[in-house]
């Protein structure tokens, strides 16, 4: 029987990204260890700090990968969106896609990061959705007759709803995804519409 082919550099690397992706998922950043990251990969700590240079680096990795994916399927969904109801309804439908598909992945953006790795976060994508979602919002806005400087205020509250519901639904489960969607949209689009020019602080009584 030949011998195992030995993994090239770029392959461990990939291995033990993968692996720390499930230990992360499983266990949150602090009880996860160097050690049983190594025990699963069948290497000494050692290569794992060769790779890495410690447990932030390979958190770091793994972080940046599900945030590439995350924002690559949200920019797709988002292509050519020029309504406010495209735009939630392609960055909810992305959001969850990517819950449903990659369930562990987003289990580590919303668990407990370390201090310091703001950068490549759930909150650094948000930004980004955010910011694309404001550029429509302004437009939409002047064309109303609304103010366009709260055009920031609403897309982060938009965007923040979708979020935080996907974490609800990743515990919960039900209902599924296109129910999800279509809740979220609604209750989104049907606000925006009947959106008025000076909110006063306290309703009508």
């Amino acid at each position: 029987m030949p011998p195992a082919r030995r993994m090239s550099g770029e392959e461990r690397r990939e291995q033990l990204i993968g692996i720390g992706r499930t230990v992360f998922a499983e266990r949150g950043y602090a009880a996860a260890s160097i050690e049983e990251i190594a025990e699963r990969a069948g290497v000494s700590k050692p290569v794992v700090y060769g790779h890495f240079g410690g447990k932030d680096g390979l958190y770091t990795a793994v972080v940046e990968l599900e945030v590439e994916t995350l924002q690559d399927m949200i920019t797709e969904a988002l292509e050519g969106s020029q309504h406010p109801r495209d735009l939630v309804e392609g960055a909810a439908d992305a959001f969850l896609r990517y819950i449903e598909k990659e369930r562990d992945g987003f289990r580590i953006l919303v668990r407990d990061a370390p201090l310091g790795t703001a950068k490549g976060t759930l909150p650094s994508v948000l930004g980004v959705v955010a910011g694309r979602a404001e550029s429509i919002l302004v437009d939409e806005f002047e064309g109303r007759g609304f103010d366009p400087g709260m055009a920031p205020l609403y897309s982060r509250a938009l965007v923040g709803m979708v979020a935080l519901v996907g974490q609800w639904w990743l515990e919960a489960g039900v209902p599924d995804r296109d129910q999800v969607r279509a809740h979220v949209v609604n209750l989104a689009w049907n606000g925006l519409r009947g959106l008025q020019q000076e909110p006063s602080e306290a309703p009508p009584g």
